[in-house]
Protein backbone atom coordinates (compact mmCIF):
# COMPACT_ATOMS: atom_id res chain seq x y z
CA UNK A 1 0.00 0.00 0.00
CA UNK A 2 1.69 2.84 -1.07
CA UNK A 3 1.96 5.96 1.17
CA UNK A 4 1.43 8.12 -1.53
CA UNK A 5 -2.49 7.60 -1.64
CA UNK A 6 -4.67 10.04 -1.61
CA UNK A 7 -7.02 10.05 1.65
CA UNK A 8 -10.38 11.46 2.21
CA UNK A 9 -11.90 13.56 4.80
CA UNK A 10 -12.94 10.82 6.59
CA UNK A 11 -9.56 8.52 6.35
CA UNK A 12 -8.73 8.71 10.52
CA UNK A 13 -12.45 7.70 10.98
CA UNK A 14 -11.78 4.85 9.18
CA UNK A 15 -9.23 3.67 10.59
CA UNK A 16 -10.27 4.37 14.26
CA UNK A 17 -13.12 2.04 13.26
CA UNK A 18 -11.05 -1.07 12.01
CA UNK A 19 -11.98 -0.37 8.44
CA UNK A 20 -10.33 -2.75 6.32
CA UNK A 21 -8.60 -0.64 3.68
CA UNK A 22 -7.52 -0.74 0.12
CA UNK A 23 -6.59 1.62 -3.45
CA UNK A 24 -9.07 2.53 -5.23
CA UNK A 25 -8.96 5.16 -7.86
CA UNK A 26 -5.69 6.27 -6.08
CA UNK A 27 -7.44 6.70 -2.79
CA UNK A 28 -7.10 4.75 0.14
CA UNK A 29 -10.76 3.78 1.00
CA UNK A 30 -12.69 1.15 3.20
CA UNK A 31 -13.30 -2.21 1.92
CA UNK A 32 -15.40 -3.07 4.68
CA UNK A 33 -15.09 -2.87 8.68
CA UNK A 34 -16.83 -6.15 10.07
CA UNK A 35 -19.01 -7.82 7.56
CA UNK A 36 -19.66 -6.76 4.03
CA UNK A 37 -22.49 -9.12 4.13
CA UNK A 38 -24.16 -7.07 7.03
CA UNK A 39 -23.42 -3.69 5.66
CA UNK A 40 -24.82 -5.00 2.29
CA UNK A 41 -28.00 -6.39 3.70
CA UNK A 42 -28.54 -2.88 6.10
CA UNK A 43 -28.77 -0.77 3.30
CA UNK A 44 -32.08 -3.23 1.77
CA UNK A 45 -33.52 -3.29 5.87
CA UNK A 46 -32.77 0.07 7.07
CA UNK A 47 -29.60 2.57 5.62
CA UNK A 48 -25.93 2.10 4.90
CA UNK A 49 -23.60 5.34 4.63
CA UNK A 50 -21.01 5.35 2.24
CA UNK A 51 -17.77 8.09 2.10
CA UNK A 52 -17.78 8.77 -1.80
CA UNK A 53 -15.10 11.94 -1.55
CA UNK A 54 -12.89 10.36 -3.50
CA UNK A 55 -15.32 11.01 -6.38
CA UNK A 56 -14.11 13.63 -9.21
CA UNK A 57 -16.00 16.77 -8.96
CA UNK A 58 -16.05 19.29 -12.29
CA UNK A 59 -18.03 22.51 -12.44
CA UNK A 60 -19.13 23.62 -16.08
CA UNK A 61 -20.18 27.38 -15.84
CA UNK A 62 -20.21 30.14 -18.52
CA UNK A 63 -23.49 30.62 -21.32
CA UNK A 64 -22.11 27.95 -23.73
CA UNK A 65 -22.18 25.25 -21.24
CA UNK A 66 -24.83 23.55 -22.33
CA UNK A 67 -23.88 23.12 -25.84
CA UNK A 68 -20.48 21.77 -24.97
CA UNK A 69 -22.39 18.69 -22.68
CA UNK A 70 -25.30 18.71 -25.89
CA UNK A 71 -22.29 17.83 -27.84
CA UNK A 72 -19.62 15.46 -25.36
CA UNK A 73 -22.59 14.29 -23.48
CA UNK A 74 -24.71 11.33 -24.55
CA UNK A 75 -27.76 12.40 -23.03
CA UNK A 76 -29.80 14.93 -24.89
CA UNK A 77 -30.35 17.45 -22.67
CA UNK A 78 -33.65 18.68 -24.09
CA UNK A 79 -35.57 15.36 -23.51
CA UNK A 80 -33.62 13.87 -20.60
CA UNK A 81 -35.80 13.80 -17.65
CA UNK A 82 -38.39 12.14 -15.71
CA UNK A 83 -40.92 9.66 -17.31
CA UNK A 84 -42.52 12.50 -20.21
CA UNK A 85 -38.49 12.65 -21.37
CA UNK A 86 -38.51 16.79 -20.52
CA UNK A 87 -35.42 19.29 -20.37
CA UNK A 88 -32.98 19.13 -18.17
CA UNK A 89 -33.54 22.18 -16.07
CA UNK A 90 -31.66 23.69 -12.79
CA UNK A 91 -32.42 21.27 -9.77
CA UNK A 92 -32.26 18.10 -11.91
CA UNK A 93 -30.05 15.65 -12.65
CA UNK A 94 -29.09 12.96 -15.34
CA UNK A 95 -26.79 9.92 -15.48
CA UNK A 96 -24.92 9.20 -18.80
CA UNK A 97 -21.11 9.15 -20.11
CA UNK A 98 -18.79 10.59 -21.91
CA UNK A 99 -17.88 8.87 -25.31
CA UNK A 100 -14.33 9.16 -27.56
CA UNK A 101 -14.71 9.46 -31.37
CA UNK A 102 -15.22 5.35 -31.64
CA UNK A 103 -18.01 5.44 -29.31
CA UNK A 104 -16.30 4.04 -26.51
CA UNK A 105 -16.54 5.39 -22.87
CA UNK A 106 -14.00 7.87 -21.39
CA UNK A 107 -16.06 7.98 -18.06
CA UNK A 108 -19.74 7.88 -16.72
CA UNK A 109 -21.21 10.46 -14.81
CA UNK A 110 -24.63 12.49 -12.95
CA UNK A 111 -24.70 15.96 -14.53
CA UNK A 112 -26.84 18.54 -12.57
CA UNK A 113 -28.04 21.79 -13.50
CA UNK A 114 -27.71 23.77 -10.88
CA UNK A 115 -28.53 27.06 -12.47
CA UNK A 116 -29.14 28.60 -15.63
CA UNK A 117 -25.12 28.68 -17.13
CA UNK A 118 -23.61 25.89 -14.60
CA UNK A 119 -23.69 22.30 -14.13
CA UNK A 120 -22.15 20.00 -11.73
CA UNK A 121 -20.33 16.65 -12.74
CA UNK A 122 -19.41 13.70 -11.00
CA UNK A 123 -17.49 11.64 -11.92
CA UNK A 124 -15.41 8.59 -11.15
CA UNK A 125 -12.28 8.87 -8.97
CA UNK A 126 -9.35 10.16 -11.17
CA UNK A 127 -11.36 10.89 -13.68
CA UNK A 128 -11.68 14.64 -12.84
CA UNK A 129 -8.27 15.61 -15.13
CA UNK A 130 -8.94 13.54 -17.97
CA UNK A 131 -12.69 14.56 -17.89
CA UNK A 132 -12.12 18.17 -18.12
CA UNK A 133 -9.38 17.62 -20.36
CA UNK A 134 -11.74 15.90 -22.86
CA UNK A 135 -14.09 18.64 -22.71
CA UNK A 136 -11.86 21.75 -23.18
CA UNK A 137 -10.67 20.17 -26.00
CA UNK A 138 -13.59 20.13 -27.44
CA UNK A 139 -14.39 23.33 -26.19
CA UNK A 140 -13.30 25.68 -29.35
CA UNK A 141 -14.90 29.30 -29.06
CA UNK A 142 -17.87 28.25 -27.01
CA UNK A 143 -17.45 30.51 -23.26
CA UNK A 144 -17.21 28.36 -20.79
CA UNK A 145 -15.00 28.04 -17.33
CA UNK A 146 -14.45 24.34 -16.61
CA UNK A 147 -13.18 23.88 -13.08
CA UNK A 148 -12.23 20.91 -11.08
CA UNK A 149 -12.89 20.58 -7.57
CA UNK A 150 -12.17 17.69 -6.76
CA UNK A 151 -10.96 16.98 -3.38
CA UNK A 152 -12.34 20.41 -2.71
CA UNK A 153 -16.28 18.95 -2.09
CA UNK A 154 -16.84 16.69 0.56
CA UNK A 155 -19.57 14.02 -0.33
CA UNK A 156 -21.05 10.83 1.64
CA UNK A 157 -23.80 8.74 0.49
CA UNK A 158 -27.01 7.66 2.60
CA UNK A 159 -28.57 4.86 1.25
CA UNK A 160 -31.69 2.24 1.98
CA UNK A 161 -35.63 2.54 3.09
CA UNK A 162 -34.58 5.13 6.41
CA UNK A 163 -32.42 7.35 4.87
CA UNK A 164 -35.45 9.93 4.52
CA UNK A 165 -36.17 9.30 8.27
CA UNK A 166 -33.04 9.87 9.19
CA UNK A 167 -31.81 12.83 6.66
CA UNK A 168 -34.97 14.22 8.67
CA UNK A 169 -32.95 14.04 12.07
CA UNK A 170 -29.77 16.18 10.93
CA UNK A 171 -31.55 18.99 8.37
CA UNK A 172 -33.19 21.95 9.09
CA UNK A 173 -36.69 22.48 7.69
CA UNK A 174 -37.06 19.22 6.45
CA UNK A 175 -40.84 19.23 5.77
CA UNK A 176 -40.06 21.90 3.54
CA UNK A 177 -36.61 20.72 2.05
CA UNK A 178 -37.95 16.68 1.23
CA UNK A 179 -41.71 18.14 -0.44
CA UNK A 180 -41.27 17.78 -4.07
CA UNK A 181 -38.22 15.92 -4.30
CA UNK A 182 -38.46 13.35 -7.32
CA UNK A 183 -36.15 10.67 -7.84
CA UNK A 184 -32.39 12.44 -9.49
CA UNK A 185 -33.35 15.71 -8.39
CA UNK A 186 -31.53 17.83 -5.97
CA UNK A 187 -31.85 21.16 -3.24
CA UNK A 188 -29.83 23.53 -2.26
CA UNK A 189 -25.91 23.89 -2.57
CA UNK A 190 -22.38 23.35 -0.59
CA UNK A 191 -20.95 26.75 -2.21
CA UNK A 192 -22.32 29.74 0.68
CA UNK A 193 -21.67 31.84 -2.54
CA UNK A 194 -23.67 29.95 -5.26
CA UNK A 195 -27.52 30.53 -5.59
CA UNK A 196 -30.03 28.34 -3.41
CA UNK A 197 -27.18 27.66 -0.84
CA UNK A 198 -29.23 28.59 1.91
CA UNK A 199 -32.37 26.20 0.70
CA UNK A 200 -30.64 23.08 2.65
CA UNK A 201 -29.15 23.41 5.81
CA UNK A 202 -27.87 21.06 8.45
CA UNK A 203 -28.63 21.81 11.95
CA UNK A 204 -25.47 23.63 12.66
CA UNK A 205 -25.96 26.27 9.10
CA UNK A 206 -24.07 24.52 7.38
CA UNK A 207 -24.81 24.82 3.66
CA UNK A 208 -25.67 21.44 1.99
CA UNK A 209 -26.61 20.26 -1.91
CA UNK A 210 -28.64 17.20 -1.15
CA UNK A 211 -29.17 15.21 -4.36
CA UNK A 212 -31.91 12.09 -4.66
CA UNK A 213 -29.67 9.80 -6.35
CA UNK A 214 -27.15 7.09 -5.77
CA UNK A 215 -25.34 3.95 -6.64
CA UNK A 216 -27.09 1.18 -4.53
CA UNK A 217 -30.50 0.95 -6.58
CA UNK A 218 -32.20 1.42 -3.26
CA UNK A 219 -33.87 4.61 -1.99
CA UNK A 220 -31.99 7.39 -0.76
CA UNK A 221 -29.39 10.50 -1.23
CA UNK A 222 -26.25 11.83 -1.82
CA UNK A 223 -24.62 15.10 0.50
CA UNK A 224 -22.03 17.97 -1.21
CA UNK A 225 -20.34 20.05 1.62
CA UNK A 226 -17.56 21.59 2.83
CA UNK A 227 -15.02 18.55 3.73
CA UNK A 228 -13.85 20.12 6.81
CA UNK A 229 -17.82 19.57 7.71
CA UNK A 230 -17.79 15.58 6.59
CA UNK A 231 -16.67 14.25 9.68
CA UNK A 232 -19.20 15.77 11.93
CA UNK A 233 -21.97 14.68 9.61
CA UNK A 234 -21.34 11.56 9.36
CA UNK A 235 -20.67 11.13 12.66
CA UNK A 236 -24.71 13.09 13.44
CA UNK A 237 -25.91 10.43 10.86
CA UNK A 238 -24.71 7.44 12.57
CA UNK A 239 -26.00 8.77 15.70
CA UNK A 240 -29.64 9.64 14.39
CA UNK A 241 -29.54 6.55 12.30
CA UNK A 242 -29.17 4.57 15.37
CA UNK A 243 -33.15 3.31 15.87
CA UNK A 244 -32.93 2.31 12.20
CA UNK A 245 -29.89 0.21 12.27
CA UNK A 246 -27.91 2.83 9.97
CA UNK A 247 -24.23 0.76 9.06
CA UNK A 248 -20.80 2.40 8.09
CA UNK A 249 -20.70 0.56 4.47
CA UNK A 250 -17.68 -0.14 2.81
CA UNK A 251 -17.05 -0.52 -0.97
CA UNK A 252 -17.28 -4.29 -0.71
CA UNK A 253 -21.33 -3.72 -0.54
CA UNK A 254 -21.62 -0.76 -2.51
CA UNK A 255 -20.25 -2.99 -5.37
CA UNK A 256 -22.36 -5.86 -4.77
CA UNK A 257 -25.53 -3.48 -4.29
CA UNK A 258 -24.71 -1.85 -7.45
CA UNK A 259 -24.47 -5.25 -9.24
CA UNK A 260 -27.73 -6.87 -7.96
CA UNK A 261 -28.84 -3.34 -9.04
CA UNK A 262 -27.78 -3.67 -12.84
CA UNK A 263 -25.56 -0.59 -12.46
CA UNK A 264 -21.72 -0.49 -14.07
CA UNK A 265 -18.67 0.17 -12.70
CA UNK A 266 -16.90 2.31 -15.40
CA UNK A 267 -13.53 0.98 -16.20
CA UNK A 268 -15.07 -2.46 -16.15
CA UNK A 269 -18.26 -3.19 -17.62
CA UNK A 270 -18.18 -0.20 -19.61
CA UNK A 271 -14.89 1.12 -21.32
CA UNK A 272 -12.82 0.81 -24.41
CA UNK A 273 -15.61 -1.16 -26.48
CA UNK A 274 -18.32 0.63 -28.10
CA UNK A 275 -21.27 1.64 -25.66
CA UNK A 276 -23.52 -0.16 -27.38
CA UNK A 277 -25.88 -3.89 -27.00
CA UNK A 278 -26.09 -3.13 -23.00
CA UNK A 279 -28.30 -2.47 -19.83
CA UNK A 280 -27.78 1.01 -20.23
CA UNK A 281 -29.30 1.74 -23.82
CA UNK A 282 -31.32 4.87 -21.73
CA UNK A 283 -28.31 6.91 -21.30
CA UNK A 284 -27.99 7.34 -25.20
CA UNK A 285 -30.78 9.61 -26.83
CA UNK A 286 -32.31 6.98 -29.52
CA UNK A 287 -34.81 7.74 -31.59
CA UNK A 288 -38.69 6.55 -31.46
CA UNK A 289 -37.22 3.81 -34.05
CA UNK A 290 -34.04 2.99 -32.63
CA UNK A 291 -32.32 3.42 -35.60
CA UNK A 292 -30.63 6.75 -34.98
CA UNK A 293 -30.46 10.00 -32.20
CA UNK A 294 -32.08 12.66 -31.53
CA UNK A 295 -29.10 14.83 -31.14
CA UNK A 296 -25.57 14.61 -32.60
CA UNK A 297 -22.75 14.15 -29.78
CA UNK A 298 -19.16 12.39 -30.24
CA UNK A 299 -18.93 9.21 -30.82
CA UNK A 300 -22.74 8.73 -31.85
CA UNK A 301 -20.98 8.02 -35.59
CA UNK A 302 -18.86 5.33 -34.84
CA UNK A 303 -22.17 3.64 -32.83
CA UNK A 304 -24.45 4.28 -35.64
CA UNK A 305 -21.67 2.79 -38.10
CA UNK A 306 -21.33 -0.29 -36.50
CA UNK A 307 -21.35 -3.33 -38.26
CA UNK A 308 -21.30 -6.09 -35.30
CA UNK A 309 -20.55 -5.06 -31.42
CA UNK A 310 -20.30 -7.19 -28.53
CA UNK A 311 -23.22 -7.76 -26.22
CA UNK A 312 -22.85 -6.97 -22.22
CA UNK A 313 -25.41 -8.62 -20.54
CA UNK A 314 -26.60 -9.41 -17.11
CA UNK A 315 -26.66 -12.14 -15.38
CA UNK A 316 -27.81 -14.10 -11.98
CA UNK A 317 -26.74 -17.44 -10.19
CA UNK A 318 -28.29 -20.56 -8.44
CA UNK A 319 -26.49 -20.06 -5.26
CA UNK A 320 -24.03 -17.95 -4.18
CA UNK A 321 -20.59 -19.23 -5.79
CA UNK A 322 -18.78 -16.55 -7.44
CA UNK A 323 -15.48 -16.85 -10.04
CA UNK A 324 -12.76 -14.30 -9.48
CA UNK A 325 -11.71 -12.56 -12.66
CA UNK A 326 -10.35 -12.45 -15.17
CA UNK A 327 -12.83 -15.55 -16.10
CA UNK A 328 -14.47 -16.96 -19.40
CA UNK A 329 -17.77 -17.43 -20.35
CA UNK A 330 -18.86 -20.67 -22.25
CA UNK A 331 -21.61 -22.29 -23.45
CA UNK A 332 -22.87 -25.45 -21.44
CA UNK A 333 -20.66 -27.64 -24.43
CA UNK A 334 -18.06 -25.83 -23.44
CA UNK A 335 -17.21 -23.11 -26.37
CA UNK A 336 -15.79 -19.78 -25.15
CA UNK A 337 -18.05 -17.03 -26.13
CA UNK A 338 -17.15 -14.02 -24.16
CA UNK A 339 -15.57 -12.37 -20.64
CA UNK A 340 -17.04 -12.13 -17.16
CA UNK A 341 -16.54 -8.26 -16.18
CA UNK A 342 -18.44 -8.68 -12.66
CA UNK A 343 -19.26 -11.08 -10.59
CA UNK A 344 -20.25 -10.67 -7.23
CA UNK A 345 -22.73 -11.97 -4.13
CA UNK A 346 -25.96 -9.73 -3.66
CA UNK A 347 -26.79 -11.32 -0.25
CA UNK A 348 -30.18 -10.01 -0.01
CA UNK A 349 -31.70 -12.20 -2.60
CA UNK A 350 -32.85 -15.87 -3.16
CA UNK A 351 -34.76 -18.37 -5.38
CA UNK A 352 -37.89 -19.73 -4.58
CA UNK A 353 -40.53 -21.14 -6.60
CA UNK A 354 -38.88 -20.69 -10.16
CA UNK A 355 -37.61 -16.73 -9.09
CA UNK A 356 -36.02 -14.87 -7.29
CA UNK A 357 -36.95 -12.83 -4.26
CA UNK A 358 -35.53 -10.00 -2.29
CA UNK A 359 -36.15 -9.62 1.69
CA UNK A 360 -37.56 -6.61 0.79
CA UNK A 361 -39.98 -8.36 -1.47
CA UNK A 362 -43.69 -7.78 -0.27
CA UNK A 363 -44.63 -11.21 -1.87
CA UNK A 364 -41.55 -13.64 -0.47
CA UNK A 365 -43.04 -16.44 -0.06
CA UNK A 366 -43.41 -17.88 3.72
CA UNK A 367 -39.99 -19.05 5.53
CA UNK A 368 -37.70 -17.59 2.58
CA UNK A 369 -34.36 -17.08 3.34
CA UNK A 370 -32.01 -15.50 1.02
CA UNK A 371 -28.91 -17.43 1.05
CA UNK A 372 -27.61 -14.93 -1.78
CA UNK A 373 -27.06 -15.30 -5.53
CA UNK A 374 -24.23 -14.36 -7.78
CA UNK A 375 -24.64 -11.80 -10.20
CA UNK A 376 -22.73 -9.36 -12.21
CA UNK A 377 -21.99 -8.49 -16.19
CA UNK A 378 -20.71 -10.84 -19.10
CA UNK A 379 -19.10 -9.08 -22.40
CA UNK A 380 -20.44 -11.83 -25.07
CA UNK A 381 -19.74 -12.14 -28.77
CA UNK A 382 -23.06 -12.42 -29.85
CA UNK A 383 -26.91 -11.74 -28.37
CA UNK A 384 -28.76 -14.25 -26.01
CA UNK A 385 -32.09 -14.01 -24.89
CA UNK A 386 -33.20 -14.26 -21.33
CA UNK A 387 -33.50 -17.28 -19.62
CA UNK A 388 -30.41 -18.44 -22.01
CA UNK A 389 -27.56 -20.43 -19.41
CA UNK A 390 -23.91 -20.11 -19.86
CA UNK A 391 -21.28 -21.21 -17.52
CA UNK A 392 -18.25 -18.71 -16.21
CA UNK A 393 -15.03 -20.66 -15.47
CA UNK A 394 -12.11 -19.69 -13.63
CA UNK A 395 -9.21 -22.28 -12.73
CA UNK A 396 -11.35 -23.26 -9.64
CA UNK A 397 -14.77 -23.96 -10.75
CA UNK A 398 -17.23 -23.51 -13.27
CA UNK A 399 -20.74 -22.44 -12.18
CA UNK A 400 -24.15 -22.04 -14.28
CA UNK A 401 -25.76 -18.74 -14.72
CA UNK A 402 -28.90 -17.45 -16.11
CA UNK A 403 -28.69 -14.44 -18.13
CA UNK A 404 -31.65 -11.85 -16.77
CA UNK A 405 -32.77 -8.64 -17.75
CA UNK A 406 -33.17 -7.34 -14.09
CA UNK A 407 -31.89 -8.95 -10.86
CA UNK A 408 -32.51 -7.74 -7.34
CA UNK A 409 -36.56 -7.32 -7.41
CA UNK A 410 -38.43 -4.98 -5.58
CA UNK A 411 -35.66 -1.92 -5.20
CA UNK A 412 -36.37 0.96 -3.35
CA UNK A 413 -34.91 4.11 -5.63
CA UNK A 414 -37.51 5.34 -7.99
CA UNK A 415 -40.24 5.67 -4.32
CA UNK A 416 -42.20 8.34 -4.04
CA UNK A 417 -40.37 10.76 -1.39
CA UNK A 418 -43.99 10.91 0.84
CA UNK A 419 -43.92 7.04 0.84
CA UNK A 420 -40.56 6.51 2.50
CA UNK A 421 -40.39 9.82 4.64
Amino acid sequence: MKNSLAKTPLYAWHIANKANMADFGGYLMPLWYTSAKNEHLSVISGAGIFDTSHMAVLLLAGPDSRDLLQLCFTQNLETCTGPKRGPLTAGRCVYGAYLNQNGEVIDDTIVSQTGPDTYLLVVNAGMGGPVAEHLSRNQGNLDITITDLTDKVGKMDIQGPAAAKIVKKVISDPESVLEQMPYFSFKGHFDPAAPGSGTVRLKDGTPILLSRTGYTGEFGFEIFLDPANIVSLWESVLAAGKEFGVTACGLAARDSLRAGAVLPLSHQDIGHWPFVNNPWSFALPYTADGKGFTKEFIGAKALLGLQHAAYTLSFAGFDLRKVSLPSQVTDLSGNEIGTVLTCVTDMAIGRSVGRIFSIASPDKPEGFNATGISCGFVKIKNALAPGARVLLVDPRRKIEVEIVRDIRPDRTARRPIRVMA
